[in-house]
């Protein structure tokens, strides 16, 4: 399922677009847009996108639990990134949103998103509003999403590891480590793997469990020729887990 095909942009008035500038703050040192980076501008681009259709207020939580990043032409700064975001796949309680970043010089950065409706209650999975559902459908390939790892591997013992530490500002709105900063640890592995910054990469990254403010994060990192893996892991179990490798 790694090298799933992401759903083509559509014909839609339910495509929502926005825009704004390429931060100096969210690049790394050669003006290239990070990948935790991108996160953060997929977690803006669905809220703002929630007002625009006014579904905030009965929809306020969502949770990510994959997010998919092909970058084929690397975003960079200064520019201005334009923002398509759509559903391409739908259940009572969960959907797929893509979304396309591109700029005016040519960058492109193609994502997927598997995002949870929490109850703001309960904090449990909870049924999207019959209004809402149809309109995300009215793009979706898929009427009857379901969750399924992209990521079958585990960890081993030969495998590579390294210390997560977890800073205060590491916490989001939930009380627990912001999906983004997982990706500064794929950043992290990246620098050392410059063949896989001058090319078409795929980054699929999976949540499985949250990570506490006090928890102690250890990686577990394996690599190939061609890609890596790590997983992001507490007391031996597995919270999270990334991979990276050339898109084909």
């Amino acid at each position: 399922m790694f090298d799933a095909r992401l759903a083509p942009l559509p014909d839609s008035p339910h495509v929502f677009r926005t825009s704004w500038p390429v931060r100096a703050g969210d690049v790394d040192r050669n003006t290239s847009l990070r990948r935790d980076g991108v996160a953060r501008y997929l977690q803006d681009a669905g809220f703002d996108h929630l007002d625009h259709v006014e579904a905030r207020g009965e929809h306020p939580i969502w949770v990510v639990r994959r997010t998919v990043i092909d970058i084929i032409e690397p975003i960079t700064f200064p520019d201005t990134v334009t923002v398509e975001r759509w559903c391409s796949g739908i259940s009572s309680r969960w959907c797929t949103m893509r979304v396309r970043l591109s700029t005016p010089t040519g960058g492109l950065i193609e994502t997927e998103g598997f995002w949870i409706n929490l109850s703001p209650t309960s904090g449990m999975p909870t049924r999207i509003t019959d209004g809402f559902e149809k309109m995300l459908g009215s793009t979706a390939e898929t009427q009857r999403l379901r969750w399924r790892s992209w990521i079958t591997e585990t960890p081993l013992e030969r495998d590579t590891r390294a210390a997560f530490p977890i800073r205060a500002v590491d916490i989001d709105l939930l009380g627990h480590v912001n999906n983004s900063i997982y990706l500064q640890a794929v950043e992290e592995v990246l620098h050392h793997r410059p063949e896989l910054q001058s090319v078409p990469t795929r980054t699929a990254i999976e949540y499985l469990a949250p990570i506490p403010p006090d928890a102690e994060v250890e990686l577990a990192i394996r690599q190939d020729e061609k890609a890596f893996i790590t997983w992001f892991t507490v007391n031996g179990k597995t919270s999270a887990q990334a991979k990276v490798a050339p898109l084909d």
